[in-house]
């Protein structure tokens, strides 16, 4: 049989079996959305997922933590028998690995072999359970083609040889309990970034290492001069050094003394630091009227993502915060966000910061992940595989791509990596073959099982990805109550707004509000689950809630009549949940 291609639906159906995966693909296929719908659905199950990444800016992006602390290894390049047991009997990392049902660990690309292997260790004395990690399900999210990890030579130490079975080579799927862990690789190859043909066919000649002077071509008419560098188009440098002097630079050329915006914080310091490593917003962020801008946060509500390019215009005379224009025209007076590591559902630590930098430049490496319109590039001093395929691979399309140079390396991917890219994608249309000939019955069968494995309550789907009470059967009337509510808090957990989880569940939002209300009575629900809700009334969430204060009273009728009926109900409802009880 031919092998089929992999698409997001036929990866989730997959990973709801409890499977071990490997969730890999091009740039812009869809991984983190994949797995953002897998942790909703989980949730929805009562199941709640370990989420972590190799580093700490991809760790803000899932809302998770890195693998490291996760585990407990933190800094360590090896594991003895004392590093075990001491890792083993802290509580608070003991007790969080053997709730763990399901570990998802983002970026494994950037992950050394031996950290995989320290973590199967770990999970495996901890759970007291030989086989790999502990018999946790392992999500693994990645594209070897992007930033590998970074090697250091002269490794001095045995303790780590006499302990765990070497990796040999550099990559994760080197650690021998990769081999043990039997993935099941799940290769998507849908496209959700780029949209040009030319620019798309010259980012898989890159990758297939077919890249010959047709494709040159196209780069080459993407050349400018430094001089003709368009004004307000972020830069990509592969060194930090060239980043901090263009930025410096362009900024103090701009009149007017900078505004100053500092970065606050809480939690433990160490967990604290490693949110502000993997922040893309500076801690010390100076701003000027015709500053180049780029938004750090994803914010649909407010008109801007991750990536979203714009100009300070000037800074709102009551609060001080900085409006931007972005290049859509839009107008938006930014408000500081939360960057933060959550466990269990609940705040480990976060920072808060306008979620803004200079953009003017920005490394390759803090640019893995986003989705530029446009972007400046001087590839001229690449040093790594795949370093010039990231950069690229960050804009749409090739009118939005600017060089300045370039070198041999920055169309070239690690030999080794290319090769086994080529295993992962038979292995993946294998999957897709096998999981298509299965029946839906068969395939329903494996999701149930293993809910009901996890500790689990089972739920079917209303759609794909999205949670849906299943039929009554013979439940009780709480139990329905309790599926309705879990749904709906799955849904608003995930980050969706009232209209689009009332779409999804096919309620009105009234009906949705009066779950949340319901959870929140509970204590099931806190303000954090919810805040996204007032996206809206950002400005006028404090007045709102400090007329229910004034008044005395939770009750809607009188606060709507003193605001002459500026908000509606769903407002005032939405803005009650969010006073602290």
């Amino acid at each position: 049989m031919r092998g089929l291609p992999m698409t997001q639906s036929q990866a989730l159906l997959i990973l709801k079996t409890g499977a071990n995966v490997f969730l890999t693909g091009e740039p812009g296929a869809g991984k983190t959305h994949t797995i953002n719908e897998y942790v909703a659905y989980l949730r929805a199950q009562g199941i709640e997922p370990a989420v972590t990444a190799s580093t700490g800016i991809a760790a803000t992006h899932i809302n998770g933590m890195t693998i490291h602390s996760w585990s407990g290894i933190g800094i360590r390049k090896e594991l003895d028998k004392y590093d075990l047991d001491k890792i083993a009997s802290t509580e608070y990392i003991s007790k969080r690995v053997r709730r763990a049902e399901v570990l998802v660990i983002d970026e494994v690309s950037m992950l050394a072999p031996e950290v995989l292997s320290m973590v199967d260790v770990i999970c495996r004395e901890i759970k007291q359970n030989f086989e790999p990690f502990g018999g946790i399900q392992i999500v693994l999210v990645s594209d070897f083609f992007q930033l590998p990890p970074i090697v250091k030579e002269d490794r001095t130490g045995n303790s780590q040889m006499a302990f765990l079975e070497e990796p040999r080579g550099r990559f994760a799927y080197n650690s021998p309990v990769w081999k043990k862990s039997n993935f099941i690789v799940c290769y998507l190859t849908e496209q959700h970034r780029q949209d040009d043909k030319d620019f798309l066919d010259l980012l898989s000649a890159i990758r297939s290492n077919i890249f010959d002077d047709n494709h040159l071509q196209h780069i080459k008419a993407r050349k400018i001069e430094r001089t003709a560098a368009p004004a307000g188009v972020p830069k990509l440098f592969s060194h930090n050094i060239d980043v901090d002097r263009v930025n410096d630079e362009i900024l103090a050329k701009l009149p007017g003394k900078p505004e100053a915006f500092t970065m606050s914080s809480q939690g433990p310091d160490a967990i604290v630091a490693a949110l502000k490593r993997g922040c893309l917003s500076p801690e010390k962020l100076y701003l000027k009227i015709g500053a180049a801008v780029m938004f750090t946060k994803n914010n649909l509500k407010e008109g801007f993502v991750n990536g979203t390019i714009g100009v300070v215009e000037g800074f709102d005379d009551d609060s001080d915060l900085p409006v931007v224009k972005t290049k859509s025209g839009r107008r938006i007076e930014v408000s500081t966000m939360d960057w933060a590591i959550e466990e269990g559902g609940k705040i480990k630590a976060r920072i808060a910061q306008l979620p803004l930098r200079l953009a003017w430049a920005i490394t390759v490496h803090k640019s893995q992940g986003m989705s530029l319109d446009e972007a400046v590039m001087d590839l001229s001093t690449v040093f790594e595989f795949g370093q010039g395929y990231v950069a690229l691979s960050r804009v749409r399309r090739l009118s939005g791509l600017y060089l300045l140079g370039w070198n041999d390396r920055a169309f070239q991917v690690h030999p080794e990596v290319l090769a086994k890219d080529m295993e992962f994608r038979s292995q993946s249309e294998e999957a897709a073959d096998v999981f298509d000939s299965m029946s839906k019955e068969e395939i329903g069968e494996m999701h149930r099982k293993f809910v009901i494995a996890c500790g689990g309550k089972f739920i079917a789907n209303i759609k794909e990805g999205a949670p849906k009470v299943r039929s009554a059967g013979k439940l009780t009337l709480s139990e329905k109550r309790e599926q309705r509510w879990e749904c709906t808090l799955a849904l608003v957990r995930s980050g969706k707004n009232l209209a689009d989880a009332a779409e999804t569940l096919g309620l009105t939002g009234g009906t949705v509000l009066k779950h949340l209300e319901e959870l929140r009575a509970l204590g099931r629900l806190s303000s954090k689950d919810v805040s996204h809700l007032a996206a809206s009334l950002e400005h006028e969430l404090d007045q709102i809630q400090d007329a229910f204060r004034d008044l005395g009273i939770d009750k809607l009728s009188p606060v709507f009549s003193r605001f002459g009926g500026e908000f509606s109900y769903d407002e005032l409802r939405i803005a009650r949940l969010l006073i602290d009880k």
